[in-house]
């Protein structure tokens, strides 16, 4: 098994002001030759968004761009006829942007800040028709159980929000002192796995609050939570 730890502290950062941003690889001003992609992952920027302000009206193509509010609201409009749509904490919206797509990210609140991931993962298939959707998921159904909020378009149905590529997006909250088995897609596949909040130990590393560790070259893995703790699975594959 190979691992690489990324620690949150040695992210890269940008405060434009309205916008708080983490860069887990390279983005915009930030650039880190060894932080460039894990695999088929290209984007985890983790932005605190002032109220009433927000990304503006810009264009994306052949990205699967993935929004996971974790504290507040955001509303979205794009050039496939969603306008002000809102997507609440809870919920995880995707877009495939594909041929080309126009779009903005606005906080949905006047007084109160947003906290989100924005995940981009390098599609499978290029120049495909422009989609969106998004879907909420309950707190209750990952209790120490793993929650599949993203996964391959190409599969069957599983409840899951679907992309353009062979991958995978799943949450967990574990107790205290409790262990998971995560089990991989194959190994040709790697896992980024981020600690929202909480503690962890893999393979003797401790895991504090927004820290990471991308994980390939097995077929499983063990987590064990020291504290209660959220989890974000990312699993790609390495080579695309």
């Amino acid at each position: 098994m190979k691992t690489k730890i990324y620690k949150a502290s040695e992210r890269g950062t940008a405060d434009y002001g309205w916008l708080k941003a983490n860069y887990s690889f390279s983005f915009s001003n930030y650039y880190n030759p060894e932080k460039v992609n894990f695999g088929a992952l290209r984007v985890l920027n983790d932005d605190i968004i002032d109220a009433g302000m927000g990304f503006g009206t810009h264009p994306h193509d052949n990205m699967e761009i993935i929004t996971i509010p974790l504290q507040g609201s955001l509303k979205h409009r794009d050039s496939m006829s969603n306008k002000c749509i809102p997507i609440q904490t809870g919920e995880v919206q995707i877009m495939s942007a594909g041929t080309g797509v126009q779009h903005s990210e606005m906080n949905n609140s006047p007084t109160e800040f947003i906290n989100l991931f924005q995940i981009w993962i390098i599609p499978n298939k290029q120049q495909v028709q422009p989609r969106y959707d998004q879907k909420k998921f309950e707190v209750s159904a990952r209790k120490n159980k793993l929650q599949v909020l993203v996964s391959s378009i190409d599969e069957a149905d599983n409840g899951s929000l679907k992309i353009h590529q062979d991958a995978q997006i799943s949450r967990i909250d574990l107790s205290e002192n409790s262990k998971f088995n995560y089990k991989l897609k194959s190994e040709n596949h790697g896992v980024y796995v981020m600690v929202i909040e909480g503690e962890i130990l893999i393979q003797n590393a401790i895991l504090n609050k927004r820290d990471a560790i991308g994980i390939e070259q097995t077929n499983k893995f063990e987590v064990f939570a020291t504290k209660n703790t959220e989890l974000l699975f990312i699993e790609v594959p390495m080579k695309f």
